[in-house]
């Protein structure tokens, strides 16, 4: 990282979010179902396994980062490259947690890193089941593997937009400025100690389930909130 590409980060970077809060302000949402998920889940334990698909990314993150007053501290999965530093910027200046790793080259280091993360520092890591390189709305067994060695919940979040954009290679969804939003929280979800081969991918299954269940309850409160 030479200081000129530095210096130029930091001026990108505020520039592109002020872009992006500009943009979702115009958005309102205008109902969040399951919110005593969350309260139930920080009754526990001051940290969690936030899960939802990646093409959900926008505002599910903004729920969580506008949760800090409770206590939740989010983080996220960044790319040790010099690319990745535009994220870890991005994030630090979110105040969010920053946790340098590849779940495709360094999975498990970061698998550990994620794990100290949470337990050790309460932070509530992030985990998008599907990734950016897919496949699309399969759920992988990280968030599982991690829940089981913390004994920390996850939380299946997703939310739906009364008109959007969506991205042509991964189905990235951008809402279209003012429209209506719709979050969706599922229970937590622990689970336990012991499982076998069978028992993770049963698992699995039961996740893609939830989180789908989930888009669709918070598509329903859109349509509701029309009619």
């Amino acid at each position: 990282m030479t200081a000129t590409r530095r210096l130029l980060y930091n001026i990108a970077v505020p520039i592109a979010l002020g872009i992006v809060r500009l943009w979702l302000w115009t958005c309102r949402v205008r109902h969040v179902e399951g919110a005593e998920h969350l309260t139930q889940a920080l009754a526990k334990a001051p940290s969690m396994i936030p899960c939802y698909w990646h093409q959900h990314q926008l505002f599910c993150a903004k729920y969580l980062l506008g949760q800090r007053a409770r206590g939740i501290n989010v983080g996220w999965l960044i790319s040790p490259s010099v690319d990745g530093e535009l994220g870890a910027i991005a994030v630090r200046r979110l105040h969010g947690h920053v946790i340098r790793g590849s779940s495709t080259h360094t999975g498990a280091r970061a698998l550990r890193d994620y794990y100290q993360a949470l337990v050790q520092q309460g932070v509530s890591p992030i985990v998008t089941p599907d990734g950016p390189r897919g496949p699309r709305f399969k759920f992988k067994p990280g968030a599982i593997l991690l829940a089981q060695m913390s004994g920390r919940p996850m939380l299946p979040m997703a939310y739906a937009a009364s008109r959007a954009w969506l991205i042509k290679w991964d189905k990235f969804v951008i809402p279209v400025p003012f429209s209506r939003i719709s979050l969706a929280l599922g229970p937590p979800r622990y689970v336990p100690r012991v499982l076998d081969a069978v028992g993770l991918e049963k698992l699995q299954i039961e996740m893609e389930g939830e989180l789908k269940r989930l888009y669709q309850l918070a598509h329903e409160k859109l349509t509701q909130g029309r009619s």
